[in-house]
This record gives C-alpha cells, sequence and structure tokens, in this order.
C-alpha cells in the first residue's frame, strides 16, 4: 500500500471518530417519561418547579449529566421510593446546582447550595431522605427555600 493511501484511510477514521464523539456529546440528553410539577412553600411563598423524575436506576445514575443550562423553575427529582441515607456526586454535571434532599412527609431535610460541577466529592443527604430535587444554583437563597420548608408533588403522596 502507498503511504499516501495509508494516510487518507488514517484521517478517515480519524474524522469518523471526532464526528462520533461530537454527535455523543451534542446528542439531547434523555429526559424521563414522567414529568410533574413540584411546589415548595417556604416563608417567602409558593415556589412553582416543572420536574423531570428520575426513577430508575439508569435515570437517577445520568441525571442532569452533559447538560449546559437549565432553565429556571425547572428541575429533575429523584425519587428513591422510601427514606433512606442519599448520597449523590456532580460527575459529568457542567451546571452547578443546589440538591434539596426532601424526607417523605414532604420536609426539607438538607439543601446543599452551589455544588462544585464535574466533582466526584460525595454529597450527603444527612439523614434518611425519600427525594433529592436538584436545580440551578443559587434558587434556594433566591427563593428563601429552606430546610423544614414543604415540598408537595405527586410522588409523596403514593
Amino acid at each position: 500500500m502507498r503511504v499516501g493511501v495509508i494516510i487518507k484511510r488514517l484521517i478517515c477514521g480519524v474524522t469518523a471518530m471526532v464526528a462520533a464523539a461530537a454527535w455523543l456529546v451534542a446528542a439531547p440528553v434523555a429526559r424521563s417519561a414522567e414529568q410533574q410539577t413540584l411546589e415548595i412553600a417556604s416563608k417567602s411563598g409558593v415556589h412553582v418547579f416543572a420536574v423531570d423524575l428520575a426513577v430508575t436506576d439508569e435515570e437517577r445514575q445520568r441525571g442532569l449529566m452533559f447538560r449546559r443550562s437549565l432553565p429556571e423553575s425547572y428541575g429533575m427529582l429523584f425519587d428513591f421510593k422510601r427514606d433512606q441515607e442519599v448520597t449523590m456526586w456532580m460527575r459529568n454535571t457542567y451546571v452547578s446546582l443546589d440538591m434539596i434532599f426532601i424526607q417523605s412527609d414532604g420536609r426539607i431535610r438538607r439543601i446543599a447550595e452551589n455544588t462544585e460541577t464535574e466533582s466526584d466529592k460525595i454529597i450527603s443527604s444527612g439523614g434518611p431522605v425519600r427525594a433529592v430535587f436538584e436545580v440551578v444554583a443559587g434558587t434556594a437563597r433566591k427563593l428563601g427555600i429552606e430546610p423544614g420548608d414543604r415540598v408537595a408533588t405527586p410522588i409523596l403522596r403514593r
């Protein structure tokens, strides 16, 4: 084989790999089939959010990974089906988040604010929780959401 043909094939192979990688990164993030609304009652009022549910292991593992931005009043709700100690991380998550840890009675147990992007640091619930609600960083402070506030969403009525 001539050197020119080998170089052409190498270039074509590398180009295909780069295109495939770009497609994987740019592909729309799969959203859960189930969407709901979630309300948080705080001292400053009732705040309504549109949420995607993460209920399967795969959905919970992927979460908000690879997203470059999140709209206000939107979040992802991770349902763990029963109260338990929960740990989260920010691997492959490009947007800083507030993580709101929710007990099965709807009370907020803890809020981890302004999480570090692309980090494997463990973020703990600090006690048993049923769900975790992730929103864009700064939301909890901006809306005056605090531990003890109440969350209403259909999964907590099940």
